[in-house]
């Protein structure tokens, strides 16, 4: 998940956020077109600094070393409810792929349900914590049991290193596909990687959110700019160069990346904030949660044969 908690600047260009992410110092903020290999980059050296930052802020609510959950967004919808991936019932033995999995909650948690998993992520610090958290220091009854596998690559989503038809679900939380720029080539990764009648469900920053201020208050209810400005969110370091990149895809977007890929588009949720849930996280908050929806979880079925 991303958008960066921080002191809000309405003065600032909108911008869409995912994996929600420590804010670093930044020279420049603006919008640019900016390429696949830039973005990369960039993306990479700005989650590989700000992981330490990031896991201290936010492993209580997305689950640290003592308990594994799966969370979708900050509205915190838990996949052992939603179960968008299927059954839970239904995971052990399954092999997972996990796009974008940061330090691994999701990956955890479906690992401690028996499912083989394996996470991917372009950034070596945030595999560290996946690693270390799960293998914790303290004795392994106090820690969640992993019942099935669990296996971590340092790669690119849009190379995965996995085989045809290799895999029996896919899933990405805030992961990789708001931090490239081209998103098809992550879904149609995917989409190979996946055999016949497989799931892919990811979730990403609700496209409408693209047009309104990265602010949790008030000044985040009015719009500033437009929905269909595609151009990316960027920042800069002193040097002038990108040290952080958000792509935005409109609704239709979304939708028709998912059908080029070759998925066909089984449902799409739209978390409501719930009631008693006060946390806000970078600039999802109860007053905006209430009035917008925040988050897009789309599911995506491979069709069978």
């Amino acid at each position: 998940m991303s958008a960066k908690p921080g002191s809000p600047d309405p003065a600032a260009p909108a911008r869409q956020a995912g994996r929600v992410a420590p804010t670093h110092h930044a020279s420049g903020v603006g919008r640019r077109d900016v390429g696949a290999a830039e973005t990369a980059r960039a993306n990479r050296s700005w989650w590989d600094a700000g992981a330490d930052a990031y896991q201290a802020e936010h492993a209580d609510f997305l689950g640290g070393p003592d308990q594994a959950r799966f969370i979708w967004g900050p509205e915190g919808l838990d996949e052992a409810l939603a179960q968008l991936l299927g059954p839970t019932a239904e995971l052990a033995g399954r092999r997972v792929l996990e796009v974008g999995c940061g330090a691994a909650q999701c990956s955890r948690w479906l690992a401690g349900q028996g499912a083989n998993v394996v996470g991917v992520d372009i950034a070596a610090s945030q595999l560290g914590y996946a690693r270390r958290h799960s293998t914790p220091a303290q004795p392994q009854a106090q820690a969640p049991a992993l019942t099935g596998r669990l296996d971590l690559l340092l790669t690119d989503a849009r190379t995965l290193p996995l085989a045809a038809s290799s895999v029996d679900l896919a899933c990405s939380a805030f992961g990789a596909l708001s931090f490239v720029a081209d998103a098809r080539t992550v879904l149609r990764e995917v989409h190979r990687v996946l055999r016949p009648g497989g799931r892919f469900a990811f979730s990403a920053s609700h496209p409408m959110r693209w047009a309104f201020p990265d602010d949790p208050g008030p000044a985040g209810l009015t719009v500033a700019s437009s929905y269909f400005d595609r151009t990316p969110y960027v920042e800069t370091d002193d040097d002038g160069q990108p040290s952080y990149v958000e792509h935005h895809r409109t609704f239709g977007d979304w939708v028709a990346g998912i059908s080029a890929a070759g998925f066909a588009l089984t449902n799409v949720v739209e978390p409501e904030w719930p009631a008693g849930h006060t946390q806000s996280w970078g600039a999802w908050s109860p007053l905006r949660g209430r009035l917008m929806p925040g988050t897009a979880i789309f599911v995506c079925d491979k069709p069978d044969g």
